[in-house]
């Protein structure tokens, strides 16, 4: 099986980053395919660069989905996550939508710890999407973006620590999640010094694409999931286009 793993930033070393560090977890006969975004931020930080992010992911599933049986959008905060879901016809599983479903299922409160101060109302409204906003204890930010944390992260661990802390303090959080591409595999090393479960997103992500491979869920034939009918379009790249056309 083949799991395609978009990365909608377009920062190579960040895709490299979030497969080495779920490499080990792939089960026997399961190969995961990392592509980066080929347009738009370096590392999204910003509604604008999320829009673009958004388009970016649904032209890399044009481009590289034809063969792989589900699509993880490897991207904390899930730009396109819902038009993804609407085009594929595999399984579609959010880095966000994942962890904030993982952490809702260990503590009756939780929170986010994300590097990145804009992120938090972002983050607010779609926890409030998923329908678990009366569940969210609190968005604490550190000032470092992911991909800053991602190039220094031994620098970041005291910081992001602390922020956990916070979350448990201030906020009353149960649970806290480490949401970023950039963060992947520093929960590991944050989970000895705090007394609660700290989620690594990048890898809360897997183990939901992993269960949905085992049970996959079912294509709705109507409604706003449901495939949509072939429509015109313009100055799309050629797999896009094609993929929008098809029946």
């Amino acid at each position: 099986m083949r799991i395609l793993m978009i990365n909608p930033n377009t920062t190579d070393e960040v895709t490299a980053l979030m497969a080495r560090v779920l490499a080990p977890q792939l089960p026997a006969g399961v190969t995961l395919v990392p592509v980066t975004g080929r347009f738009g931020a370096r590392y999204i930080a910003s509604r604008t660069a999320a829009s673009i992010a958004g388009h970016a992911a649904i032209d890399a599933y044009a481009q590289h989905g034809r063969d792989c049986d589900a699509v993880y959008l490897a991207c904390f905060g899930d730009p396109g996550l819902l038009a993804l879901k609407e085009l594929a016809r595999v399984p579609v599983i959010g880095m966000a939508e994942a962890s904030c479903l993982a952490a809702a299922s260990q503590a009756e409160r939780f929170a986010i710890v994300t590097g990145g101060e804009r992120w938090a109302p972002m983050l607010q409204e779609f926890v409030t999407m998923l329908g678990l906003g009366e569940r969210l204890a609190g968005i604490e930010t550190v000032a470092p973006t992911g991909a800053e944390i991602a190039r220094d992260p031994d620098g970041a661990i005291a910081l992001l620590a602390q922020a956990c802390r916070q979350a448990a303090a201030r906020d009353g959080a149960g649970a806290v999640i480490l949401g970023g591409a950039g963060l992947a595999g520093l929960a590991a090393r944050l989970r000895p010094h705090l007394d609660m479960p700290v989620i690594c997103s990048v890898e809360a992500g897997l183990q939901a694409v992993l269960a949905a491979l085992r049970d996959p869920p079912v294509k709705p034939t109507t409604g706003d999931l449901a495939l949509p009918a072939s429509i015109g379009s313009t100055g799309l790249s050629d797999s896009l286009a094609a993929l929008l056309e098809r029946p």
